[in-house]
């Protein structure tokens, strides 16, 4: 019961900082290397009624290459994380989106279909870090078309975003495309 208050607390931290249009502590994720992707599917628990993300080495398969011909995605800067956290998980969401048959845009391309903006914060309690995250997928006039939210318990210990391993945000990078591509596949297919 003691935990429902702090747990309340740090989904109102999350709602606010989605609402934030501040540029603070953001990375520009415009320039992206290349590199080879890396199995690893997420799967949903729940924990006191919200979605708790645990790792699964699934393989998500490619949508459809009609489907992915069509989609430009664009990715906006992170808000919330630490630029050595940002730059890592970016990569990773490039990795997996051109594995899934997703092309990827520039800040500039007019092509762009679809932009991917993630909002993002770190809760620990008892020794252990939680990183919560939401993605709003826009079109290219800025209307929200569909949000993926989720939470991943960091394997390390410590304190905020120093407590989270690359094995965590490869994890929400891979559920993040994985329900991209499932969405996009159910709403352009």
């Amino acid at each position: 019961m003691k935990r429902l208050p702090l747990l309340a607390f740090s989904l109102l931290g999350v709602l606010a900082v989605s609402a934030c249009s501040s540029t603070q502590d953001v990375l520009e994720p415009s320039a992206i290397a290349a590199s080879p992707p890396a199995p690893g599917v997420l799967q949903a628990e729940t924990q006191h009624g919200l979605p708790v993300q645990t790792a699964s080495t699934n393989q998500s398969a490619a949508i459809n290459p009609g489907i992915a011909s069509r989609t430009r995605l664009r990715f906006d800067p992170i808000v919330g994380a630490t630029a050595d956290v940002a730059a890592p998980l970016t990569e990773r969401l490039a990795e997996r989106a051109r594995a899934s048959g997703i092309a990827l845009a520039g800040s500039a391309d007019p092509s762009t279909t679809h932009v991917l903006k993630g909002y993002f914060s770190t809760l620990t309690e008892g020794g252990q870090t939680t990183v919560i995250y939401v993605w709003d997928v826009y079109d290219t006039s800025g209307n929200r078309l569909h949000r993926i939210n989720g939470q991943q318990k960091a394997a390390g210990r410590g304190e905020g975003w120093a407590a989270v391993p690359p094995a965590t945000l490869q994890a929400i990078a891979d559920s993040t495309i994985d329900r991209l591509t499932a969405w996009i596949a159910g709403s352009t297919g």
